[in-house]
């Protein structure tokens, strides 16, 4: 899929190639990808084991350097960053969600909510705060460290972080791959309202079709490239899509 330039792209690669080691251990995780992600949209990106699809979210949010071609998040090209422009980049303008969490075992869930602003100097909005933790029904868990609170709401600890700067995208990679079933359920609800209700860009990798089909589009990669995409999917539709790229 190439990237639509008559709708507003928060991010954009073009030509992205990663090749990871050399000679007869050269493995190319991406071969030329063109795509763009659309601003105030849920995108999903689905593919069979080792497509790439993790590599790409980690290129596009400057993660992991790009072999060639290039990353654009807005009009910003990622890679004509210094390292220091880079990480101040990563803090101001973007989100991550993970599948591990990452949060820090010594902080409250207040505190790593907020460490993406306190690293970068900024100063926290406190309205948009407690709308955010009110919103993923945070307020009682506030004081809590980690080891004290559930995976689910762990979870949206990290959603909490990603979305109190109000970045220009957030980036999430199997958000709900350590969740049960209703915890994921719950994770996704709050992505999809932060793209409806806050106008927020969601980029988010997933092997779950019933999560998938919480997206406004869902694109497909398979062996480094982008081989296809559903808009609107449902659960089904991308069920079946991705049984034929495994097959």
């Amino acid at each position: 899929m190439t990237a639509v330039q008559t709708a507003a792209m928060a991010a954009t690669a073009t030509g992205l190639t990663k090749v990871y080691g050399e000679g007869n251990t050269q493995v190319v995780a991406l071969n030329g990808v063109d795509i763009g992600f659309e601003e105030r949209k849920l995108t999903a990106i689905m593919g069979p084991s080792g497509s790439g699809k993790s590599t790409l979210l980690h290129c596009m949010a400057g993660l992991d350097s790009v072999t060639s071609g290039e990353v654009r998040i807005g009009d910003t090209a990622i890679s004509e960053l210094s390292d220091k422009d880079l990480t101040l980049l990563r803090r101001q303008r973007l989100g991550f969600i993970f599948q591990a969490f990452n949060l820090v075992p010594t902080l409250t869930a207040e505190e790593n909510i907020l460490l993406p602003l306190l690293l970068g100097g900024r100063e926290p909005d406190r309205d948009w705060e407690d709308r955010v933790i009110e919103s993923l029904g945070l307020d009682d868990r506030v004081h809590h460290r980690p080891d004290e609170l559930s995976g689910g709401q762990q979870q949206r600890v990290a959603v909490a972080r990603a979305l109190v700067s109000r970045p220009d995208i957030i980036f999430a990679d199997e958000p709900t791959g350590n969740l049960d079933s209703a915890s994921g359920q719950e994770v996704l609800g709050f992505l999809r309202r932060a793209v409806d209700d806050w106008e927020q860009t969601v980029v988010m990798v997933t092997h779950d079709p019933k999560a998938a089909s919480y997206a406004d589009l869902v694109v497909f990669l398979r062996d480094g490239k982008v081989v296809g995409h559903i808009d609107d999917p449902t659960a089904d539709a991308v069920l079946d899509r991705i049984r034929t790229l495994e097959a």
